[in-house]
């Protein structure tokens, strides 16, 4: 619902982090040298990204969740940091917010795993896979779309999901790869286990480019699923899940076919994926992605951006329960950059009146109080404003701080002992 009212106080969010990291304490954390780096680094990586998610949405997301005084589990960590977000313009996308997060390079907007001058430069996982640890690629998008991508493969424009698809599985060999994008992986004219038209978006149907991909991914001996039931019951060590022909959801505004249910939970994705990737004794690096939260920023759909944030945390619950009884595991959450220009306000009837971006959204309630907020948007595009990231786990002081979205390449080489 859109409301048209006026608020007297709206949360500061550089403000905010300030406060967290000046209480967190900023450090300029290093690892002992490297005679001693055995015993320091770290085993197992979890990189939650909440796709478009802000300071504000995370405070959005904690409010309806667990009200004023509670904390989500993704804030509910000891270290926290600021991380700025621009590509080689002020304004990033997700493509090349996460071409810097796993390569440590600046590159063009919907560039994935090249540098500026388009130039494969190489990825954390393929470091990881090096050192003998697994890999993997969870995520309610496309598992080719942009995030996910830029962990796995190089090509010089985002589209060419179904190249994205087969270099997942032959060059960088990721373990496991659970999400949505069915149809980049059946060519034209070939639906797979989702039917080519559904009557939720019509322009969903297959459209591969590199033939039959779950074919090749069985002759590379990849166990395939599509439902939950045959995920839960899945073994081995190399796993293909795709739950979607598209995103896992519809991201329409508010009460025009918007959507968010995924056939599979992000949880349910997480804990399996947990499961398989610690089968490898060397450890893993697993890649998290909620993409609701910046679709539905897209479309300024607070109560969908809310409920696909409550999801991503839950995944982190389980990631950090995981964390417990494994304590060489480094849990990261972050986003790739904020979507919408989001603001928190009261609820009071002489908010600005006018129309498209100037309604407010809500109320939404405040958990465990009888009070509301609404949300107000600026944009339905990204904004350049500076990210939170917490952290818990082994290493996880090195992610204190106030640094570019380069640094945390660089920072999660070093604390995986891979910088020689």
């Amino acid at each position: 619902m859109k409301l048209m009212k006026k608020s007297k106080w709206k949360m500061a969010a550089a403000g905010s982090v300030a406060a967290a990291v000046l209480v967190t304490g900023i450090v300029n954390a290093q690892l002992p040298n490297r005679a001693h780096a055995a015993s320091w680094q770290t085993k197992n990586v979890i990189l939650f990204v909440g796709d478009g998610m802000g300071l504000a949405a995370r405070n959005a997301i904690r409010l309806a969740t667990v009200g004023e005084n509670g904390k989500l589990a993704m804030d509910d960590m000891p270290y926290v940091g600021l991380i700025h977000t621009n590509s080689t313009t002020p304004v990033t996308d997700s493509a090349a917010s996460a071409t810097a997060y796993a390569s440590g390079v600046k590159t063009y907007n919907g560039a994935v795993g090249v540098d500026a001058n388009k130039k494969n430069v190489k990825t954390i996982m393929e470091y990881a896979k090096e050192a003998g640890k697994s890999t993997g690629v969870v995520t309610t998008s496309q598992v080719t779309d942009a995030t996910g991508a830029a962990f796995g493969a190089h090509v010089e424009d985002r589209s060419k999901q179904s190249d994205i698809a087969l270099q997942m599985i032959t060059q960088s060999k990721i373990d496991v790869i659970l999400g949505g994008g069915e149809d980049y992986w059946y060519p034209a004219g070939n639906p797979g286990k989702f039917k080519d038209e559904p009557s939720e978006d019509p322009s969903e149907k297959s459209k591969g480019t590199q033939g039959n991909l779950i074919s090749k991914a069985n002759e590379l001996g990849y166990s395939y699923v599509s439902n939950e039931a045959d995920l839960k019951k899945a073994d081995g060590t190399k796993l293909l899940g795709l739950f979607a022909n598209e995103e896992m959801f519809q991201q329409k505004p508010e009460g025009q076919g918007d959507i968010y249910n995924p056939v599979v939970s992000l949880p349910t994705m997480t804990q399996k994926a947990l499961e398989t990737l610690s089968k490898n004794e060397q450890g893993f690096f697993l890649m998290v992605e909620e993409e609701g939260t910046d679709e539905f920023g897209h479309q300024n759909n607070g109560e969908k951006l809310i409920k696909s944030g409550q999801e991503l945390d839950k995944s982190v619950s389980i990631a950090k329960e995981f964390a417990r009884t494994h304590p060489d595991t480094l849990v990261l959450v972050l986003a790739d950059h904020e979507t919408g220009g989001l603001s928190i306000e009261e609820v009071n009837d002489k908010d600005e009146s006018g129309d498209g971006m100037s309604k407010e959204d809500g109320p939404f309630s405040i958990a465990g109080s009888d009070q509301k907020f609404v949300i107000d948007w600026t944009t339905n595009e990204h904004t350049a404003i500076d990210i939170p990231v917490t952290a818990m786990g082994k290493n996880a002081e090195l992610f204190s701080g106030i640094y570019d979205n380069t640094e945390v390449f660089g920072k999660l080489m070093q604390t995986l002992g891979l910088i020689k």
